[in-house]
């Protein structure tokens, strides 16, 4: 299987199309943003790592019956996905209150929500990724109501896997962001990535608020080593996979 274009470049990956047509290749760079591209720099290693989680965790989620676009792993920034039309959707998971829900509500940091917040955001960087009501997300048609319904049960069960599993690595899941897209057999399927840029994950060991941080909120809150903290994710996900066998 070989690279023939590239289709797309976000913010985080760049997608080529393949010799073949059902499958794409993801390449994880090592750039970061933050606050909607207004800032802007690079974690090093940043996008092996990032592959390597998700890769991971995509495994899992497969093994529990979710699926996902995950194929394999070429390189160890890359990974081979299945072809999918993305929703212009980014589906948020909140179990904590943290960044965006505190400013907006009042709630103080790290309140622990009696059940988890979804919530979508359009995917629009021109609007700014506002947040949508469920009206509405079907009066701009992004995806019906039977489509919403399944995105929150798939994202339920998600959460509670991750939840498990992330406190088996000794991390809080505090909130974080999940795509999804449409197959060929016009199944939903899970898409994207989950790894550091994508949640925010505290350090159980610790209740210091900058030192329990193992997410991008180190690099958006300027609080430094936050290629250390991405690579101590990784080795918990690693040491608890090991564990787990």
């Amino acid at each position: 299987m070989s690279v023939t274009s590239k289709l797309y470049e976000g913010k985080a990956k760049i997608l080529y199309t393949t010799d073949v047509p059902e499958i794409l290749l993801a390449d994880f760079k090592d750039d970061a943003t933050a606050f909607n591209a207004q800032k802007r720099g690079s974690i090093s290693n940043k996008g092996a790592i990032n592959c390597s989680i998700s890769s991971k965790i995509f495994q899992q989620l497969e093994q529990k019956g979710i699926i996902t676009h995950y194929v394999d792993n070429p390189k160890p920034n890359q990974m081979r996905v299945k072809a999918v039309k993305i929703f212009p959707l980014e589906v948020v998971v909140r179990n904590i209150a943290a960044g965006s829900l505190c400013k907006q509500t009042g709630l103080g940091l790290g309140t622990v929500l009696k059940q988890p917040l979804v919530e979508f955001y359009y995917k629009n960087d021109e609007l700014g990724d506002p947040l949508l009501t469920p009206e509405r997300l079907l009066l701009l048609e992004l995806a019906t109501q039977e489509q919403v319904e399944q995105i929150i049960h798939l994202t339920l069960r998600i959460n509670e896997f991750l939840k498990d599993f992330f406190r088996k690595c000794s991390i809080i899941l505090v909130d974080f962001k999940l795509e999804f897209g449409l197959d060929s057999q016009q199944q939903i399927v899970l898409a994207d990535e989950i790894s550091p840029d994508t949640c925010r994950l505290w350090d159980t060991a610790t209740n210091d608020p900058k030192n329990r941080v193992l997410d991008k909120d180190r690099f958006r809150q300027d609080l430094g080593n936050v290629e250390n903290a991405y690579q101590e994710v990784l080795e918990r996900v690693l040491k608890t996979l090991e564990t787990d066998v």
